[in-house]
């Protein structure tokens, strides 16, 4: 279980195919801070840490994560938010995420507002996965809160200190996000489809 605030960034130094699946190597702050068998959050993406050496550390991504997440994309040098699990006696300062990644989405507009950055993202609403405006979000493992709902789009305002400290600075419009739905709202809708209110 994660809060969806990112603890730091990495950097992917290699990759290596083995069948289907990919093994990840990357550096970060609290390398030296990791043990085996840890999950460790990428991009919102929970991961198992797989092997430590020096600085760097592995992880493995199999083929239905590279499906439904942006981790398939990744290239030598590509930075990632980097989140360790939830330690349960603290504050939980963003909101309740597992580091599942629901689905993608793609980066429709970034506005900047002089100072802070309006990002736009179109989704799929199928299923269980909605958004509501002020609801909570994590997008590319960062906690945000909603600022507009649409159908199939969102947008989330991303203050300076978050910009600065996450991906976020480096995202495109047209780029490829992970995006985890907030847990209460999936099961809430869930719900209320099965007993046909919706």
């Amino acid at each position: 279980m994660f809060t969806g605030i990112i603890e730091a960034t990495g950097t992917v130094q290699k990759m290596e195919r083995r069948g289907d699946n990919i093994d990840f190597t990357l550096t970060c702050p609290f390398t030296s801070e990791l043990k085996i068998d840890q999950s460790l959050a990428h991009n919102g993406c929970c991961l198992t840490v797989t092997e430590i050496s020096g600085e760097s550390y592995r992880v493995s991504a199999i083929a239905e994560t590279l499906e439904k997440t942006n981790l398939g994309k990744w290239k030598e040098g590509t930075e990632v938010n980097l989140e360790r699990c939830l330690k349960m006696d603290g504050r939980l300062d963003g909101h309740l995420v597992q580091g599942h990644v629901d689905q993608t989405g793609t980066v429709l507009n970034i506005e900047d507002q002089n100072g802070s950055y309006l990002i736009t993202i179109k989704f799929s609403e199928t299923g269980v996965y909605t958004t509501v405006a002020q609801g909570s979000i994590t997008v590319n493992g960062i906690s945000l809160t909603v600022a507009s709902s649409n159908a199939g789009e969102f947008s989330v305002a991303i203050i300076p200190y978050t910009w600065e400290f996450t991906n976020m600075k480096n995202v495109k419009v047209g780029e490829i996000v992970n995006l985890e739905f907030d847990i209460i709202g999936k099961y809430v809708t869930k719900l209320l489809k099965n007993n046909a209110i919706l």
